[in-house]
Formats: structure tokens, C-alpha cells, sequence
């Protein structure tokens, strides 16, 4: 008679585990950078900081999940892309500070562990690290049995960051007059999907329909992956591009994220229709009976990270962030007021 292992009994596989784990090790491969000690199989990761490049180093942390976006990739089974959110909503923001991301680390909780799934969750938060630069150099897998119903699972991850203490972009240098440049979103990113998916279930629309303008079904768009900023934003950077502000456009949209880079007596000013607002946002605050002010504190509605430059180096950062691949527009200026986003030319 075979002896039934009792944690498997349980619920929890170790053998799919250690499999699982094996899987992350050659996907970590592609994300490695030379300061990278080990790999992914110790009980730590190490990373050798090159103090050569950063002199007086300022490590730059943050850490930061996907929320219910989980819930359209359960429902689509698909689960490639969602690990570039949980990257992307950690390295963007700590590129607000002007920091490099340097390596990351990944939690998966799950109820029942699949490892083909695991691996897919997984490779994509190898894809986000690599097009962010960071190493991918750790994480953990928890598969709890009953904390998560079969095919659910969260995820969330953690990246550290550095920057030279004399270079940290803190806002403080803002001046009135300066630019605010917003770089365009890839849709919906990662915040605001407790009110899409209420707004679908009310109009009867399920992730298999397609809606006008939309890209793909409905699990297609809103599936589409949050967008890293950081090679293009630290490229005009290290180009000395003088950026005195910075801001990830997430939960609160513009109107609470702008302001926390902004000193206290400054304001920015945003112009509405000075850049492109994507179908999705359109429909999404059509269906809500938003006003376009009230939906931009919710979703990012078309920006999803703003710069603050001087009005001298306007031209030459939209054209450098152009070649890098953005989609960058002037979006408003700062002006003297209470620290807030204010609106010209409002609808």
C-alpha cells in the first residue's frame, strides 16, 4: 500500500513547489546585472552595490501589489502578463526620486500551486524586470490551502532601488513657471479595477465582449500591462536633463499624485485636452456619470507618469522621451497656489 504523504493530504505539494522554484531560476536568468551574488535557491539573494557609480548611495525601496486586476486574469486564465504590473507599480515608483531600480523580489500566494501557472505569473515578473534593469534575485511562493478558492492567488513584490544623494529628485527645486509633461498610460495600469469591474457587471458586459475602440475583448484591454518608465526617464536623466519633480500616476490619479511632488505654495495647473485619453477612459467615466475631473482620481485617464522640468529644457525632453519610445505631451504648468492640481479648460 502506498503511504499517502500527509501534507500533501493537506494541501500543500512540496514537490511542485521545488519544481515551481526551479522554473524561476532559469527565468531569473535573463534579469541578472553584474552585481548580482548567488542566484535564486539560497535561503537570500545578494547584490554587491558598485560604489564607484554611486559614491554616496541612498537605497530607495518600495513595494506594491496588482489588487483586483487579479480578478480579470482569473477569469481570462491568463496569467503572462500580470507579473509586469507587480514590477511596474514598484520600479515606477521609485523612479520618482530619480533612484536606478537595482533588484527585485516577488511574493506568489496560492491555494493550490500550478506550476505551469506559476511559471507564467512568474515570467512575466521576469519580463518586467528586464525592462526595467533590475534583477529579479528572490521572492517566495506560499501555497496556503483555503486562504485562496482553486485558480486565485495574489501577488505582490518589493524592489530596491539607488541614487546619489546630491541627485535625489524631491521637488524641492520646483519653481513656478515650470512644465509638467505627462508620459501616455497603456490603459488602465493597475488601479481603479474594484469600479471597471462593478461598471461591467451593471451594464451586463462579461471579459469576452468587445467594446467600440476598445483593444481587443474586454480581457484584452484591460489586461494590458502597466508600462515602465524607467529606462526612458532615467536616460534623459544621466542625458542632464534637469527633472525637479516626478510623479507615478496611480491610485488618486493626477490629482493626488501630481501634488506629492509639489512644494507647498505651488500648484499645477493641467490643461484638459492637451493629451490623448484612450477609449477605455472614455467609457469607463461615461458609464460611471463621472465628470472628467472626478474619473482622474481614479484612473490615470490616459498619463501614466508626469515630469516637472524648466520651460528651457521642455523641447529637448519631449523630443529625447519621444525616441525612447514614449508619448510624451506638455500638460500643464506649475503656478503659485495651495499645493494641488488645478484645471484649465475644463470640460
Amino acid at each position: 500500500m502506498t503511504k499517502v504523504d500527509p501534507y500533501q493530504a493537506a494541501g500543500v505539494d512540496i514537490d511542485a513547489g521545488n519544481a515551481a522554484a526551479s522554473r524561476y531560476a532559469r527565468l531569473a536568468k535573463r534579469t541578472v546585472r553584474p552585481e548580482v551574488i548567488g542566484g535564486i535557491g539560497g535561503f537570500a539573494g545578494g547584490f554587491a552595490l558598485d560604489i564607484q557609480k554611486y559614491p554616496s548611495p541612498v537605497l530607495i525601496s518600495g513595494a506594491d501589489g496588482v489588487g483586483t486586476k487579479l480578478k480579470v486574469a482569473f477569469a481570462a486564465n491568463k496569467h503572462d502578463t500580470i507579473g509586469i504590473d507587480c514590477v511596474a507599480m514598484c520600479v515606477n515608483d521609485i523612479l520618482t526620486t530619480g533612484a536606478e531600480p537595482l533588484f527585485f523580489l516577488d511574493y506568489l500566494a496560492v491555494g493550490k500551486l500550478d506550476v505551469e501557472a506559476a511559471e507564467a505569473i512568474v515570467a512575466g515578473v521576469a519580463e518586467g524586470c528586464a525592462q526595467s534593469g533590475c534583477a529579479l534575485i528572490g521572492g517566495e511562493t506560499a501555497e496556503m490551502p483555503d486562504m485562496y478558492t482553486d485558480g486565485e492567488y495574489d501577488l505582490a513584490g518589493t524592489a530596491v532601488g539607488v541614487v546619489n544623494r546630491p541627485d535625489i529628485v524631491d521637488g524641492n527645486r520646483i519653481a513656478s513657471g515650470d512644465a509638467v509633461i505627462g508620459l501616455a498610460s497603456n490603459g488602465v495600469h493597475s488601479n481603479g479595477f474594484s469600479l471597471v469591474r462593478k461598471i461591467l457587471r451593471d451594464n451586463g458586459i462579461s471579459f469576452g465582449d468587445t467594446l467600440p475602440g476598445w483593444r481587443g475583448t474586454v480581457a484584452e484591454e484591460l489586461l494590458q500591462p502597466t508600462r515602465i518608465y524607467v529606462k526612458s526617464v532615467l536616460a534623459l536623466k544621466n542625458a542632464g536633463v534637469d527633472i525637479k519633480g516626478m510623479a507615478h500616476i496611480t491610485g488618486g490619479g493626477l490629482i493626488d499624485n501630481v501634488p506629492r511632488c509639489l512644494p507647498e505654495s505651488l500648484a499645477a495647473k493641467i490643461q484638459v485636452g492637451s493629451w490623448q485619453v484612450p477609449p477605455v477612459f472614455e467609457w469607463l467615466r461615461e458609464q460611471s456619470d463621472l465628470s472628467f475631473e472626478e474619473a482622474n482620481r481614479i484612473w490615470n485617464m490616459g498619463v501614466g507618469f508626469v515630469l516637472v522640468v524648466s520651460q528651457q529644457d521642455v523641447e529637448r525632453a519631449v523630443e529625447m522621451l519621444r525616441r525612447s519610445g514614449e508619448t510624451p505631451a506638455v500638460i500643464g504648468q506649475i503656478v503659485e497656489g495651495p499645493r494641488a492640481v488645478v484645471w484649465g479648460d475644463a470640460r
